[in-house]
């Protein structure tokens, strides 16, 4: 049989709809300069521009960061790609990118959409929360999850996070957002530096016990994701987001796609890197002392006793 071939010669927008912006509301806060619109589904989106000032690769990486997270089953907002006319961002002046001594309009045309969860005016949404709101989330173990995402696609500006409260007395729930900076943002390669892609709050990860605690996501990284998924995930991006370069773009799928059978092992590189991060990791080593009692080191290994006897 022959091998299958993948192309990104035709660009189809399969499962992410297009909207039209019907209306600005404000300026969100961040290095991306997003704003929160009101689009033709009568539901509100953060909208990323093409002329942001992080590049305009932050698109590509938004859709297809988020889109891939959802596939592992974590907590993402729904997102779709928005059409904003030149004629709302003429009649709307704060629709420009501030740069340090002027003001640019933003490009019109299709923009990254990520849904801002209910009516912006009516709803509370966090997204700085105590301790006792994030360890009482009735999703924390989301966030182990996310660190295996964060790790697979690089994500090097640390994980951002919303809490949203459905009804009044009851926990919170995360939401994980911006996914700007995966594939380290325009760069589009891999650096594997384990701090970055932490949560601020390292309490989220004390229920780590062992490699095990990483599950199901693993198991769906390595045997439910592969090129296919990825390329059919890639169609629905905007040419114009990566500038037309389809080379660029397959080069990070294939590069993305050989990544999903190391994330095991730089999970583990992290935890000797940052013990403190997984004070309740125990490998299987470790349990066997902890559980004997003993306080001495283990006994070298026989094939090490006898090399050093020859010596």
């Amino acid at each position: 049989m022959a091998a299958q071939s993948y192309t990104l010669s035709t660009i189809v927008h399969s499962d992410v709809c297009t909207l039209r912006a019907v209306e600005h509301i404000r300026r969100m806060r961040g290095g991306s300069q997003s704003h929160l619109m009101r689009c033709s589904d009568g539901n509100y989106y953060v909208v990323k521009f093409q002329n942001n000032p992080q590049h305009r690769r932050i698109l590509v990486n938004e859709l297809l960061g988020t889109s891939l997270a959802a596939r592992l089953g974590l907590p993402t907002a729904p997102i779709a790609i928005i059409d904003v006319p030149k004629d709302l961002i003429l009649l709307t002046p704060d629709l420009c990118v501030e740069m340090p001594h002027s003001r640019i309009p933003c490009l019109p045309g299709l923009q990254f959409g990520s849904s801002y969860i209910g009516d912006p005016h009516h709803l509370s949404m966090l997204d700085f929360a105590s301790d006792k709101h994030i360890l009482d989330a009735s999703n924390l173990r989301d966030f182990v999850g996310m660190l295996v995402f964060d790790l697979w696609t690089s994500n090097t500006d640390g994980r951002q996070v919303i809490f949203r409260r459905p009804n009044v007395g009851t926990p919170h729930q995360v939401w994980m957002i911006d996914q700007g900076f995966c594939f380290n943002a325009g760069e589009w390669n891999f650096p594997d530096t384990p701090r970055k892609y932490m949560y601020l709050h390292k309490a989220v990860y004390e229920r780590v016990q062992g490699i095990e605690s990483f599950e199901p996501w693993l198991d769906w990284l390595e045997s439910s994701i592969g090129m296919g998924m990825l390329l059919k995930v890639a169609q629905d991006i905007p040419p114009e987001w990566y500038e037309h370069d389809s080379s660029a773009l397959k080069s990070l799928l294939r590069e993305l796609n050989s990544r999903r059978t190391i994330v095991r092992d730089l999970l583990c590189r992290m935890k000797k890197i940052i013990p403190a991060a997984f004070p309740n990791w125990r490998d299987v080593r470790e349990s066997n002392i902890s559980h004997s009692g003993l306080s001495q080191p283990l006994p070298k290994p026989l094939l090490l006793q006898v090399l050093t006897l020859e010596e």
